[in-house]
């Protein structure tokens, strides 16, 4: 047995035999009857009833390509289990885009002794492993509003992390401004650093109070008919569709790296609000039926 430790919902979902003639819907865990596509879901964040958008269909991938994973680079990963999950919502083109510009740094599993080793998941630009969701969100964000006359204004609360890497992710990206709450002396001063020094669509506004007058000023906004009627706004909460399906992504390149052990792989996952255990789970129930792709644990 090898074990792979990392740094850094009920399902309703039915399988589907791999094929990309699809559009992806995702359903409220709340209400399965509540469906949306993938736009909505992105820009809703969350689903009108307070649950959250989980892909109503979990593609299978074909046998094939787990048995030729070992050829398949990270971002090439990253493009087949994406169009499979998405299918036509985003062309493949434009979708290969997306997945280069934000899966553009390594996730290597790094031995610790002969049984263990450690998935590292922090080398990306705000060295945590939030920027693999942030930039796949931005990149996606992005493409969706390409067409829109107005700007997409990304309102976000921070106690530090999640702010540096909503930064970085969405720094310089067209048709997107991002604004960015975090309390003032409760942030570490890189982090302080990573959400005030980049500029151009990057605002930090430092709020005299806790993380939680943050996050109220920011339902507060959301909650404001009239600032929603006059600006575009959305968020980059953790629960987002569109931060999830990319941590889907490194439990795959994880899995080609770690195969090679021929050992049975246990992925030892720290998870707080359970998005990474989420996307594990997904990772999964994507592998092909009667392939054993790992067996999964948690840890608090």
């Amino acid at each position: 047995m090898w074990n792979i430790l990392f740094f850094t919902a009920v399902f309703h979902s039915f399988f589907l035999h791999i094929h990309y003639s699809h559009t992806m819907q995702l359903y409220s865990t709340n209400n399965p009857a509540l469906r949306t596509n993938l736009r909505e879901a992105i820009f809703q964040g969350l689903p009108p009833d307070n649950g959250l958008f989980m892909p109503l269909i979990i593609p299978r991938m074909p046998a094939d390509f787990v048995a030729e994973l070992h050829r398949y680079s990270f971002q090439e990963i990253a493009l087949r289990l994406a169009h499979a999950l998405i299918g036509d919502e985003i062309p493949e083109h434009d979708l290969n885009q997306i997945i280069h510009k934000s899966i553009n740094f390594p996730s290597p599993v790094i031995p610790l002794d002969e049984n263990t080793s450690i998935l590292e998941l922090f080398h990306g630009p705000s060295l945590a492993f939030k920027d693999f969701g942030a930039r796949f969100m931005a990149q996606t964000m992005s493409y969706f509003n390409r067409d829109q006359t107005k700007d997409l204004i990304i309102l976000v609360a921070t106690s530090g992390d999640t702010g540096g890497a909503v930064a970085a992710g969405f720094f310089q990206t067209p048709g997107v401004e991002v604004v960015i709450l975090y309390p003032s002396g409760k942030v570490s001063p890189l982090q302080e650093k990573q959400l005030t020094t980049l500029g151009h669509n990057i605002t930090a506004l430092e709020i005299a109070g806790t993380f939680d007058d943050c996050q109220a000023l920011v339902k507060q906004a959301f909650l404001d008919a009239d600032l929603r009627n006059l600006l575009n706004l959305s968020s980059a909460n953790s629960i987002n569709i569109a931060r999830l399906i990319p941590q889907i992504f490194y439990y795959w390149e994880a899995y080609k790296q770690a195969y090679q052990k021929n050992k049975e792989i246990v992925f030892t996952v720290p998870s707080g609000n359970f998005g990474n255990l989420t996307a594990g789970i997904i990772a999964q129930r994507m592998s092909p039926a009667g392939t054993p792709f790992y067996r999964r644990h948690k840890c608090q």
